[in-house]
């Protein structure tokens, strides 16, 4: 596992560059054919391409399970250099080792596991897109196809801290873009309208806007203004990141972003939307009850759950209404941040859960 994993982190895969996702993907393509014995489909709709496998059942007339991955990664090309894949008594670090490469390991040797050891299971369809980082703005068409129909879906993405996840926040990605009046900032300033300071009166704004007893928070992450030091800023623009554990109040706070207007006169156009809906408790509640007998069947210690407020595509299916689980990847720390790690103790008994979870859910039919 730790070889396969070495494998993966060691080809860079960032979200942004095509022919990298390429590389990758075809690795992950020839590692999941050796493990399970058949050859993946290449999908996609305009983005990248993704790959799928539609493993048929085993003695099961369950409806289908979901296993969602995704190969890309935050991290820019070039990281390797500074940061190479390593192991160090049972932490294996490397850019994204934890966030999600040790997940796509864990799933193909679970059912590697379960086809050796000739347990019953479901239909099972593994899906593994290149752009979830980024949104999923073509892997979502994709991930959605494959859960009409299905029983579960069970997304690979990592743990945190050990705990499975059972609800996400939703996310929205804004972009304020602020117009004003180029003005000689020493002969005439007051013939212009700055956009900068105008732009700045938005980010107050947003605290407003947030609620943080109700769980909502609306974030400016990036900001950029002004053309040159001595000139009244023309333009002015801030990017804001919005997590909501409702679809309400995702709407709310929608609707509240575009009616901000400055007071100086500076006009706004808004750029982006709500991008993934919540993964509501209730959409896990069941399979977690199943992963909590599977854990125990397998002799695994006992489990526990979180909520949390990054999104992943778990909650596209959620919003389908198709039983979702999450977190049951990596078991480690740090995603997407410089020394993120997996714990290798772990990985057999992650996958050794979710063979367990596939076979609970068969027994279930």
């Amino acid at each position: 596992m730790v070889s396969m994993l070495d494998t993966l982190v060691s080809s860079e895969s960032p979200s942004n560059d095509p022919a990298l996702l390429a590389i990758t993907a075809d690795l992950v393509a020839d590692l999941g054919e050796n493990l399970l014995g058949q050859q993946a489909e290449w999908v996609t709709t305009s983005g990248p391409k993704a790959l799928r496998w539609d493993l048929p059942e085993v003695r099961s007339e369950a409806a289908p399970v979901v296993l969602l991955a995704h190969l890309d990664t935050v991290w820019p090309v070039g990281t390797l250099d500074r940061w190479p894949f390593s192991v160090t008594d049972d932490r294996a670090t490397g850019p994204g080792a934890f966030d999600m490469k040790a997940g796509i390991v864990q799933a193909f040797f679970a059912l590697a596991a379960l086809a050796e050891a000739g347990l019953p299971r479901p239909p099972v369809v593994v899906l593994v897109t290149a752009d979830e980082e980024i949104g999923s703005p073509a892997g979502r068409e994709l991930v959605e196809a494959a859960a009409q129909g299905a029983s579960a879906v069970l997304v690979l993405e990592a743990s945190a801290g050990g705990a499975l996840k059972i609800a996400r926040k939703g996310v929205g990605n804004y972009w304020l873009h602020v117009t004003g009046r180029a003005a000689h900032a020493g002969l005439e300033p007051e013939m212009g309208v700055n956009a900068l300071v105008a732009a700045a009166e938005l980010v107050l704004a947003l605290g407003g806007i947030a609620d943080a007893a109700g769980g909502t928070t609306v974030t400016p992450t990036v900001a950029d203004a002004g053309s040159a030091q001595n000139t009244v800023p023309a333009t002015a623009s801030i990017a804001v990141d919005v997590r909501a554990v409702t679809v309400a109040e995702q709407e709310r706070v929608d609707h509240a972003l575009r009616a901000l207007r400055p007071s100086n006169g500076a006009t706004v156009t808004v750029e982006g939307g709500i991008n993934r809906p919540p993964l509501e408790e209730r959409a896990a509640a069941d399979l977690y009850a199943l992963a909590q007998r599977a854990s125990s069947r397998c002799g695994l210690p006992p489990l526990s759950s979180t909520r949390v407020g990054g999104g992943s595509d778990g909650n596209f299916t959620a919003a389908l209404g198709v039983p979702t689980l999450d977190g049951l990847g990596a078991v480690g720390a740090g995603a997407h941040a410089e020394g993120e790690y997996v714990l290798t103790t772990a990985m057999p008994q992650r996958a050794a859960l979710l063979a367990g979870l596939i076979v609970e859910l068969a027994r279930r039919s």
